[in-house]
C-alpha cells in the first residue's frame, strides 16, 4: 500500500541527491563533451571563485540583518498585541497579509517604490529631511541591501510576530503577579519572565527565518537582479548563474554542496538548542 509514496519520493528526492553527488565529481558542462571524473577539481573552482566568496558573505550579511530587524520587530508587535483591545483581529489581519504575498511580487512592489526617479521613496524622505534626497536604491551599493533587507524584512516580519505572540500567550499571567507583589517593574518583568519563557518561541523563529533566509532569491532576481555586478550576489543566486546561465552544472552542484553543509552546521547548532527544551 505504501509502496507507490515511496516511489514517488525515491523519484522526487532520493535519486536526484545521488545524481547530484556524481555530477559534483564529473566534468558534467555544457560546453565541454563527455563527463570524465575530475574528483575534487570541481569543489576546488567553487572554493577559488573570489565571486563564490563574496556571495558567502552577501549571504550571512543579509541573512543576520534581516533576521535581526525581523525578530527585534516581531517582538515589538507580539508585545504590543498580547492585550486584548477592540479591533485586535482586524489589525492582526492586515498586519499578516505581506506572508500571503508570492516573493516575487513583493520585490517587484518594492522596486516600484523604490526605483528612481518614479518611485516615491526619495522624494517621502525628502519631505521628512526637509533636503533633496536622491539615492539609487536598486542600483547603488550599500543601499541595494538595504532595499533587499527593506523588502524581505516587510514580508517575513507577521512570520516572526505570529510564531512570537503564539509564545507569549503560552507564558502563566500568575508570573507576572507574583512579580508585580514582589515589586517588580515593567522592564524586570520583561528582562525575568518574558523573555526566558519566550526563548524556546524566539529560538524556533530564529531557526526557521536562518533556514529561509540563507536561500534569499526570488527578491533579489527581481529588484536588483545581482548587481550592479555581482555586488548583491548571495549563494543561491551565484548557483544559479553558475549553473543555469553559464551552464557549469559540475561547479554550481559541488557549491551547492558545500553550502549546504555550512548551512547544516548552522541549523544543527541551532536545532540542539531546541531539543533540550522539548524533552524537558
Amino acid at each position: 500500500m505504501v509502496l507507490p509514496a515511496v516511489v514517488l519520493i525515491l523519484a522526487l528526492s532520493a535519486y536526484p541527491l545521488l545524481f547530484s553527488v556524481w555530477v559534483a565529481f564529473v566534468n558534467y558542462d555544457f560546453e565541454i563533451p563527455g563527463h570524465a571524473f575530475v574528483g575534487l577539481n570541481n569543489f576546488a573552482q567553487a572554493v577559488g571563485d573570489p565571486i563564490a566568496r563574496s556571495s558567502l558573505l552577501n549571504t550571512v550579511v543579509l541573512a543576520a540583518a534581516d533576521v535581526a530587524v525581523e525578530l527585534l520587530l516581531g517582538l515589538a508587535l507580539a508585545l504590543a498585541m498580547a492585550p486584548q483591545f477592540r479591533g485586535r483581529g482586524a489589525v492582526m489581519s492586515v498586519l499578516i497579509v505581506p506572508l500571503f504575498i508570492s516573493p516575487v511580487i513583493v520585490g517587484q512592489l518594492w522596486s516600484l517604490l523604490l526605483q528612481r526617479p518614479f518611485g516615491p521613496t526619495d522624494y517621502v524622505l525628502g519631505l521628512l529631511l526637509g533636503r533633496e534626497v536622491a539615492i539609487s536604491w536598486l542600483t547603488e551599493f550599500p543601499w541595494n541591501m538595504v532595499a533587499i533587507v527593506v523588502a524581505d524584512v516587510w514580508q517575513w516580519t507577521p512570520f516572526v510576530f505570529v510564531i512570537l505572540l503564539a509564545g507569549l500567550t503560552t507564558i502563566s499571567p500568575q508570573l507576572y503577579e507574583a512579580a508585580a507583589l514582589d515589586g517588580a517593574g515593567a522592564w524586570q518583568a520583561f528582562r525575568h519572565i518574558t523573555l526566558p519563557q519566550l526563548l524556546p518561541s524566539i529560538l524556533l523563529a530564529l531557526t526557521f527565518r536562518l533556514l529561509d533566509a540563507t536561500k534569499l532569491f526570488d527578491v533579489i532576481y527581481v529588484m536588483t537582479g545581482g548587481g550592479p555586478g555581482s555586488s548583491t550576489y548571495t549563494a543561491s543566486f551565484y548557483l544559479y548563474q553558475v549553473g543555469f546561465q553559464q551552464f557549469h552544472l559540475s561547479k554550481a552542484t559541488a557549491g551547492g554542496w558545500i553550502f549546504l553543509a555550512l548551512t547544516a552546521v548552522l541549523i544543527m547548532a541551532l536545532v540542539r538548542r531546541l531539543l533540550p527544551k522539548e524533552a524537558e
